[in-house]
């Protein structure tokens, strides 16, 4: 009789950690029902395939400029998001520069059945210049990025593997993946972190994703960078975001680090006008 009750309850536990990673991986598809045009800017619809064939929705804002900034949101989120993606088109397009926007794969209104957290999507990324370059040569001579939380893991990313790219934002890096990973399960679902030693296997092996240590790369940027990271983060701790900014610097004179009193993705919401001065400058510097 015991052995049957645990052999039940450790298959309950088994369906409801497949459950978890089901729903990590396929997060609710966030989409809103402002445009640009609520911003007073024109904008085009867009759709461009990612650099492994998914179909991408977004929107193409041109500002007359030479130098385009590409936006890139979090986990969870999309083009939408009015906590930063929002304020974040607004302050750039009227800091003169073009706004190519988009949702990653398996978020907003583009193809993808599965978020790989910022593994595959720097296909997402390669996607968004490719379609740049080639539609609009003339906006494409200077290419920044700024990302948020998974975002800003992409653009740490395309520092080093996208070409076209010159220069990046990264606010609230996720640089631990596996701690953040952890964190993220109270954070998103009031869950305890032990649990993600279990769910994390069947994440991968939903979604296909790799694994991705985000360290590596503070060997491989060496492009201008600027790290924002608030320190009352529950997701992501700025010990973690300096250790990395602290060993790209060996190899990046470009590498800035802003710590603020900030939660997740909120020194932008909380600090508006330091946020847009430090970032404003450093555009203004390196794109």
């Amino acid at each position: 009789m015991i052995a049957q009750i645990v052999i039940i309850l450790v298959l309950l536990f088994f369906l409801f950690v497949i459950f978890v990673a089901y729903k990590m991986v396929k997060p609710p598809r966030f989409i809103g029902d402002w445009t640009p045009k609520d911003l007073g800017f024109d904008y085009e619809d867009v759709t461009f395939e990612s650099g492994d064939g998914l179909k991408l929705s977004g929107w193409w804002i041109d500002n007359g400029s030479e130098k385009t900034v590409i936006p890139l949101h979090g986990y969870t989120r999309s083009r939408w998001d009015d906590v930063y993606m929002k304020p974040v088109t607004e302050f750039l397009l009227k800091e003169g520069y073009n706004v190519l926007t988009f949702d990653f794969r398996a978020h907003g209104k583009s193809e993808g059945n599965y978020t790989t957290v910022g593994d595959r999507e720097i296909e997402d990324v390669r996607g968004a210049v490719e379609w740049l370059v080639e539609n609009h040569p003339e906006r494409a001579k200077r290419i920044g990025l700024v990302g948020f939380s998974m975002g800003a893991v992409l653009t740490i990313r395309a520092l080093a593997e996208i070409n076209g790219v010159c220069c990046g934002v990264a606010d609230s890096p996720p640089i631990d993946m596996d701690r953040t990973g952890a964190r993220g399960l109270k954070y998103f679902a009031n869950l305890p972190e032990w649990l993600y030693t279990f769910v994390k296997p069947l994440t991968k092996l939903v979604s296909g994703a790799r694994e991705l240590n985000v360290m590596d790369y503070a060997d491989k940027v060496r492009k201008p960078l600027l790290l924002i990271q608030g320190d009352s983060d529950p997701l992501i701790k700025v010990d973690e975001v300096r250790a990395f900014y602290e060993k790209n610097r060996g190899v990046n004179p470009d590498v800035e680090l802003w710590v603020t009193d900030a939660p997740h993705v909120r020194t932008l919401k909380l600090h508006p006008e330091e946020w847009k001065a430090k970032v404003g400058e450093f555009f203004r510097k390196y794109l």
